[in-house]
């Protein structure tokens, strides 16, 4: 029998699905500063999602932790280095939320070019701006996807049924899969940019894709859709606040480089409420809620429970992540 943590919550069946098979689990928010003074160092593992964050030092001070599960696909918040040094394995659930940010993502996308968010707040002001609030169609648009993974190519698969051309930068991507998705793989970010009016963010947070949407990618939209329509550039994100330089989108949104941005990731999470993104008219967003449906919280939890559950076992889970 194995001691679990979970600290950042858990559907309750998941939780009982890891007490059944014989573990003892302990849930729990736990500080930083008593995750600092040891507090995991009685757990043989410990289950978080994007609130606790497992640094360096917070692992060094949990020296028995054998097992790290990041329920959900991101890792940007444990130091992967630190826990292979240790001696700790971590592991993901990339799968359970899939379809839950493909929706999202869609989502954002529509809502961008139809208005939706002004038109509702025009309403509720007691406003009829029929003509003011006349958008375009996806249709016709080329669709930039910033990673090519299995979210970004089930927004393809969607985008494309509704009349999009496709596109991609994924330098980790063999071109035969793209080729077989029809979709137009590019060797340079730069080219993404400048044949895309719609962007969409799908890879993951490191140094080498932090604020790689700049000014300088932004200003390379452009602007018109090969169907002649003046369609505006549009950015979505749905992946990892601080892939977007938010300093620049606002700049860009302020000069109309951008007509329109939605994130549902921050660079600061929770967002300050005087964000200045926040007050801007063509900007939406929502708060760090791709993968928060029952449908993706029922299949994190059972999936979370069982690679870590593998990993306690000795062996090897399948969505083992490595450095």
């Amino acid at each position: 029998m194995a001691r679990i943590a979970i600290t950042d919550g858990m559907a309750p069946y998941a939780i009982k699905h890891l007490e059944n098979s014989g573990h003892e689990v302990v849930v729990g928010f736990i500080a930083k500063d008593d995750l600092l003074a040891g507090a995991l160092a009685d757990f043989d593992a410990v289950i978080i999602r994007s609130a606790t964050k497992m640094d360096a030092a917070i692992i060094s001070a949990n020296k028995n932790l054998k097992v790290i599960g990041r329920a959900g696909v991101g890792v940007d918040n444990i130091d992967l280095l630190s826990a292979k040094e240790h001696g700790v394995m971590v592991v993901n659930a990339p799968r359970a939320s899939t379809q839950s940010v493909i929706e999202l993502t869609i989502g954002h996308l529509l809502t961008s070019i139809r208005h939706i968010t002004s038109s509702n707040r025009g309403l509720r002001s007691g406003l009829w701006e029929k003509k003011k609030m006349t958008g375009t169609e996806l249709s016709g648009k080329c669709l930039g996807l910033i990673g090519y993974g299995r979210i970004a190519q089930g927004v393809a698969s969607v985008a494309k049924a509704m009349g999009m051309e496709i596109h991609a930068y994924d330098p980790y991507l063999p071109k035969r899969i793209a080729k077989q998705q029809g979709a137009r793989l590019h060797d340079k970010i730069e080219h993404l940019f400048e044949n895309c009016t719609h962007i969409s963010v799908h890879c993951n947070l490191n140094d080498d894709t932090y604020h790689l949407v700049n000014a300088g990618m932004m200003a390379k939209m452009p602007k018109k859709s090969p169907d002649g329509i003046e369609c505006g550039n549009h950015i979505v994100n749905c992946a990892r606040g601080g892939i977007i330089d938010e300093e620049d989108l606002l700049t860009a949104l302020q000069s109309g480089v951008i007509s329109s941005a939605a994130l549902d990731v921050f660079e600061v999470e929770p967002v300050p409420k005087d964000h200045a993104l926040l007050q801007h008219e063509n900007f939406h967003g929502t708060p760090h809620i791709g993968a928060a449906t029952l449908e993706a919280q029922a299949r994190v939890g059972i999936d979370i429970g069982n690679a870590v559950m593998v990993a306690l076992s000795g062996e090897e889970p399948e969505t083992i992540v490595r450095v």
